[in-house]
């Protein structure tokens, strides 16, 4: 059986010029949709379980790194192993070599024969690898979940080292927004990215804040801030306890609240018994 391939690209021109390429550097390779939107493309994945995404970084709607979280999670894993993931990005050369300290592939727009068919290489031995000697389903699910979270991480570091958050000027949930209040980071139990803002909670209050969840990341300390959802970030001091549904799925309690958070399928290994 031929393998198969979904592309989420919003540009048409580029898309049709990678399908171009691909059916060079690859013809037995079938692409089975091509998309421009990030929620189409979970969707279209979800259904069609293609054996490796093409997925555009800046792709409108759900970026390309964002889809890549919610298929972690959403994944029917006991249908089809999880797709390899090429990603479309016209980072620059800064990015593209955080991309291979991690051995990630990547494609550089605009599409350059020589790079994909390297890309292609790469992805055909691991699609080999995994039909020659497979793993048990769990340590298949825990080696691409783990290549997974350095695509994630690779793809959204930056340049140079951001100064560590100590107060953060957010305001009060439900007011105007004419007051602000500096938080001290101390008291932050967790963030949690909604619509256009991000949730700031402590103990006794809640506020928001307009800075996007990835932009505060590297302004907070990781031995602290455990991201536990691509939407969550916890204080791992304020993590009671850790329980586990009839589905499998993993969520927090937090000390002193009753509230549930849920831990994605990506950071679950966080919670693994030592």
């Amino acid at each position: 059986m031929n393998p198969t391939a979904l592309i989420a690209e919003d540009e048409p021109l580029l898309a049709q010029a990678l399908r171009a390429e691909l059916a060079a550097a690859w013809p037995e390779l079938q692409v089975i949709a091509t998309v421009g939107d990030g929620r189409s493309a979970v969707r279209e994945a979800l259904e069609q379980l293609p054996q490796v995404l093409f997925l555009d970084i800046r792709i409108p709607g759900l970026d390309g790194l964002g889809v890549a979280a919610e298929l972690a999670d959403a994944w029917p894993i006991d249908e089809a192993p999880m797709p390899q993931l090429v990603f479309v990005t016209a980072y620059d050369e800064y990015a593209a070599r955080a991309f291979d300290a991690q051995a990630i592939d990547y494609v550089l727009k605009p599409v350059q024969s020589e790079r994909l068919r390297r890309t292609v290489s790469r992805v055909r031995a691991a699609l080999d690898l995994r039909s020659s000697s497979p793993l048990p389903a769990d340590d298949a699910l825990a080696s691409t979940l783990a290549q997974w979270r350095k695509v994630l991480g690779a793809a959204e570091s930056a340049p140079g080292a951001a100064a560590p958050l100590k107060l953060i000027p957010a305001s009060h949930a439900g007011s105007s927004g004419n007051s602000i209040r500096m938080v001290p980071i101390d008291e932050v139990q967790y963030f949690e990215a909604a619509d256009k803002y991000v949730r700031v909670i402590t103990a006794q209050n809640e506020y928001l804040i307009r800075t996007p969840l990835k932009q505060l990341l590297p302004q907070l300390d990781p031995q602290v801030f455990w991201q536990v959802h691509r939407a969550v970030v916890v204080r791992a001091e304020a993590i009671e306890s850790v329980h586990r549904d009839e589905a499998g799925k993993q969520h927090l309690v937090l000390r002193g609240s009753a509230q549930k958070i849920p831990v994605s399928r990506l950071y679950a290994h966080l919670f693994r018994a030592m």
